[in-house]
């Protein structure tokens, strides 16, 4: 198997010598946000394969596609595992904000927790343009980032033992809710995310398998592409862009380098 930690760090831009601290987490996750897209293409165009450490190191790593949190986030456990740092993956639900409630698919969200000195922090690389990329800390304290504010409280639902919210920089005024998560059920192993897939792939509620999705944070904002439109958020200033197919396939390849 081809090393994800030497592969990782080629694709986002860290030295290979870099030792990856706790302290070096933001500077991990911001790379990470601003390389490899969040892109549900694998789906639409029905390629999805087996969730294994060696089909997701050849998808993001190697052939330099992007992928969702199932695949985001697991690809960047392995990271960090192989650097010491022992994160775990845990499962969420998303709030679906159109409908002012939780997603149909249920548990379907991916993401990571580190504890460091005793306290428990979220770190989550595929949650589209919504990305914290700073670790949160699971105590309730807002954490700032150039894409807005985000804190994580304790809140027992049926969904799990905590909530995220965030207030992002482009156009929120208010707090809103991410996603529920439950801290104390990890995965225990990748192969448990074959289902998640599934899911993602199968459900009739599922928000990645009817129209192409790639979004990327980038230094100014974030940018986003669907088969309509391609929006760019620069210095919280909106441009939207209404599309067809030709120009999809030229943005596609010019913006995300797929």
């Amino acid at each position: 198997m081809n090393n994800v930690n030497e592969l990782f760090r080629d694709r986002v831009g860290i030295a290979q010598e870099k030792k990856i601290t706790f302290d070096y987490l933001n500077t991990v996750l911001e790379k990470t946000a601003k390389t490899i897209p969040f892109e549900n293409l694998c789906i639409i165009e029905k390629r999805t394969k087996e969730i294994t450490i060696e089909n997701l190191t050849s998808k993001l790593l190697q052939q330099n596609e992007g992928g969702l949190c199932y695949e985001l986030n697991t690809i960047l456990y392995l990271f960090l595992t192989e650097n010491g740092i022992s994160p775990s993956l845990v499962r969420g639900v998303t709030y679906n904000h159109m409908s002012q409630q939780w997603s149909g698919t249920g548990n379907t969200h991916v993401l990571n927790l580190i504890t460091h000195n005793g306290q428990i922090y979220l770190v989550d690389t595929g949650f589209g343009g919504n990305l914290p990329l700073k670790p949160i800390p699971l105590s309730g304290e807002t954490v700032s980032s150039s894409n807005g504010e985000f804190r994580v409280e304790r809140t027992d639902s049926e969904h799990g033992d905590n909530i995220l919210y965030m207030k992002l920089n482009r156009n929120d005024e208010d707090w809103k809710i991410g996603y529920a998560f439950n801290s104390k059920e990890s995965i225990q192993n990748i192969s448990e995310l074959n289902e998640v897939q599934r899911i993602i792939v199968e459900h009739p509620e599922s928000a990645f398998n009817k129209k192409p999705l790639i979004t990327k944070i980038t230094d100014k904002g974030n940018i986003t592409l669907t088969d309509t439109s391609f929006t760019q958020w620069v210095d919280r200033t909106l441009n939207k862009e209404n599309i067809d197919e030709k120009r999809f396939n030229e943005i596609r390849k010019d913006y995300f380098n797929l």
